[in-house]
């Protein structure tokens, strides 16, 4: 391959397109020891260890490391199934959405190689440095730097770079190992003979997409092209027109993942390919550097009701409100105290932060002194500028109700104000779900139609004893919190399936019944599971609700 790079500018006096690509082949495993401070094969990573994530059928391997691959461990397996290959490998919970949190981070932190940068979910980074290799000694140099850097953060990366971003992903996931040189695809060089013996699994393309191109016998790149380049025929080469017009038949999906004409001609840069840029977002900060240590409880409270007027200024100067706020505390021995607050609604009262903030300031130490107080707004949301009528606002002297809420979250804690929401559930204990008092719900299109539901419902299930049951199914008498009570009404039964998406095949469907006694007490009981339905023994009956 070709070491030098593209030094030819465009007719607009513009460097040509460069892409970098950076592949993070073990960035779960990399995140999980650096969060638990495990250094490379060493600690709980010197035994096969498997990153798994529960799912309706059992554990599944999200990611292994160095020993468990070696063990024969892979990604996309069951758990069970690794087990019989490796009895003692260990596991660790999987965090896929803290992953991609750590790969958002990564993406900025990447864009000191070029101007802006791009997400490759889910363990890759695009960063454009268009002319900006020059400023790290050439291409070579930038690639040596970008793998550098990665390791010394603890994180197994490959790099390539190349004119598109397609071109450049395929060279970092399947380009040669040799060296640094032999990853970068100049904009002179022949990109489709460079490429030609990558597999089709280098255009990013579906699972059963690849498997249609295998039975095909399309199994490289360049036995795609050798189809793909008839173009429009006009020339007179009818099979290779007639072959492409064959791919284009078979493969009509407009989605680039599901189109290997789409992700050839993006790798080649004849179709753009857009990539949407990750920008920082600059949070609000505010704080005060005291001349003199202070350690009294006044002089504090003054200092953050001077903080909360700021951070109400910066706020409304953007427009927006505060959700989350931090105090920080830097004392005179450099101890770092912090003190967070999430508010119900978004706002930017200076008063009514402070008022939030004194009561946790309760238990602060100053120890010799407190030198900075910083203030910071690590979520806001738009909050639109308004001007209420004054007349009305001088009437009403009470309290809102997201500044009631904030009270009652600062002495009873976050977790301890939810309100209930109806849930698209059949099952009588998922049929809501509790969530933050003003959160906005979700409109659904269609409102579930329940049966009748009791007025009581059991926070838990209790057991009874079915003394006889009638051939029909349901109880005749049955004994609950020691009573025995007699049935004389009988309406039902409802049967409610399991949710199989979420829950393993072995999980026992409902029968229920609305049961009225000699006395006239009603009841909502059900039967849990069927006699000869092969998930268990006998079926259990259970009591979950009292009816008016």
């Amino acid at each position: 391959m070709r070491k030098e790079t593209c030094e030819q500018q465009s007719p607009a006096n513009t460097p040509p397109r460069r892409i970098l690509a950076i592949w993070l082949a073990q960035l779960s495993v990399d995140r999980w020891r650096r969060c638990n401070a495990i250094a490379r094969g060493e600690g709980a990573d010197a035994v096969p260890t498997a990153l798994i994530t529960e799912t309706a059928h059992g554990p599944r391997i999200d990611a292994v490391n160095d020993l468990g691959r070696a063990a024969g461990a892979a990604p996309g397996m069951m758990l069970a199934d690794a087990r019989t290959l490796c009895p003692d490998i260990a596991v660790a919970p999987s965090d896929q959405t803290g992953d991609l949190d750590f790969l958002e981070k990564l993406a900025l932190w990447a864009q000191r190689w070029g101007p802006w940068s791009a997400l490759d979910p889910p363990d890759g980074v695009l960063v454009d440095v268009s002319g900006a290799a020059h400023l790290f000694g050439g291409e070579v140099r930038l690639l040596e730097d970008v793998h550098t850097a990665c390791a010394a953060r603890g994180l197994a990366a490959r790099a390539a770079i190349a004119p598109t971003a397609g071109a450049a992903w395929a060279l970092a996931h399947f380009g040669a190992k040799t060296g640094s040189s032999e990853l970068i695809l100049a904009c002179q060089d022949d990109a489709m003979r460079i490429l030609a013996d990558l597999p089709v699994a280098a255009l990013r393309l579906d699972p059963n997409v690849l498997t249609v191109l295998r039975r095909l016998g399309l199994k490289s790149l360049g036995d795609l092209a050798a189809i793909a380049k008839g173009g429009s025929g006009f020339d007179g080469n009818v099979s290779e027109a007639s072959g492409r017009d064959a791919l284009k038949r078979r493969f009509r999906s407009k989605s680039p993942t599901a189109n290997p004409l789409i992700r050839l001609d993006q790798l080649l840069g004849k179709v753009p390919e857009p990539l949407l840029p990750v920008i920082a977002q600059t949070m609000p900060l505010v704080q005060r550097r005291l001349m003199e240590p202070i350690r009294h409880r006044s002089l504090l409270d003054q200092v953050l009701s001077d903080l909360a007027a700021d951070m109400a200024r910066e706020l409304e100067g953007k427009g927006e409100g505060a959700r989350r706020l931090e105090l920080g505390l830097w004392r005179v021995d450099g101890e770092v105290l912090v003190r967070k607050l999430e508010l119900a609604a978004a706002t930017r009262d200076a008063a009514h932060i402070t008022r939030l903030f004194t009561n946790k300031l309760e238990d602060i130490d100053a120890g010799f002194g407190i030198e900075i107080v910083r203030l910071r707004a690590s979520w806001s949301e738009p909050l639109a500028l308004g001007q209420g009528d004054i007349e009305t606002a001088a009437e009403q002297h009470g309290t809102s109700l997201a500044a009631c809420i904030d009270r009652l979250k600062v002495r009873l804690g976050p977790e301890a104000v939810r309100r209930p929401i109806p849930h698209a559930s059949h099952i009588p204990e998922r049929a809501q779900v509790w969530v933050p008092p003003l959160e906005h719900q979700a409109a659904s299109q269609d409102t579930l139609e329940f049966y009748r539901r009791p007025l009581k419902m059991l926070d838990k299930a209790e057991v009874i004893s079915v003394l006889y049951a009638s051939p029909d199914g349901y109880p005749q008498r049955f004994r609950w919190r020691g009573k025995v009570r007699e049935v004389v009404r009988v309406e039902g039964p409802e049967r409610i399936a399991p949710e199989w998406w979420r829950e393993r095949s072995s999980v026992r469907l409902r029968d229920y019944y609305r049961i009225e006694d000699a006395k006239g007490q009603r009841y909502w009981i059900y039967r849990h599971g069927l006699a000869d339905d092969g998930r268990g023994g006998m079926p259990a009956w259970y009591l979950q609700g009292l009816c008016a």
